[in-house]
């Protein structure tokens, strides 16, 4: 059995939960069929991602305090400000606030104001994927969206972001699994 999430988004996803429930996000046009054939075609990685949530040992891992989410995020706020300064002045953009808070399911965000918010669990991250996430999020108040010109945008201000991108997929994932 699967959850369906359906938004004015273009494509289709699917999420494996913390406690191996499956969860697709898909375009409010998107017929059932379609959902069951996307799902079909994911089996392989449904079943294996299914099994490492059942597997994972997250009682074993120290989950964060509240106390420790909030040093961490008064840890970054001075690094994050001083690479969200840097980075906008070299793309060209401006900003709104900045807010930095513990979150479960993104390492940042862009609202249509232009304000930023990113999960202070950054502040673990090397200094290469901290800014990858902050030229990321700057990109998006060129581009709402990830099309083509956006990830160039991207890749011009951040050569190296597919490492990054796959250091938050692996070693991140680890770190956002201790928050409660």
């Amino acid at each position: 059995m699967f959850r369906i999430i359906r938004s004015k988004r273009k494509t289709v996803s699917v999420e494996i939960t913390r406690d191996a429930k499956i969860v697709v996000r898909a375009p409010i046009a998107m017929s059932d069929a379609e959902i069951r054939a996307f799902l079909d075609s994911k089996s392989v990685w449904i079943e294996k991602h299914i099994a490492l949530a059942k597997n994972k040992k997250t009682a074993d891992a120290h989950c964060f305090s509240s106390d420790e989410l909030r040093k961490l995020a008064e840890k970054l706020k001075p690094t994050l400000l001083r690479s969200v300064g840097r980075y906008a002045e070299i793309i060209g953009v401006n900003y709104g606030r900045i807010t930095i808070r513990a979150q479960r399911t993104r390492w940042g965000s862009c609202s249509q104001k232009g304000n930023l918010n990113f999960n202070c669990l950054l502040s673990l991250a090397p200094s290469e994927v901290l800014d990858y996430v902050v030229v990321h999020e700057l990109c998006h108040l060129r581009h709402m969206d990830h099309s083509k010109e956006f990830w160039a945008d991207v890749m011009k201000y951040c050569p190296e972001y597919k490492s990054a991108k796959a250091w938050l997929k692996t070693d991140g994932s680890a770190l956002i699994d201790r928050i409660k």
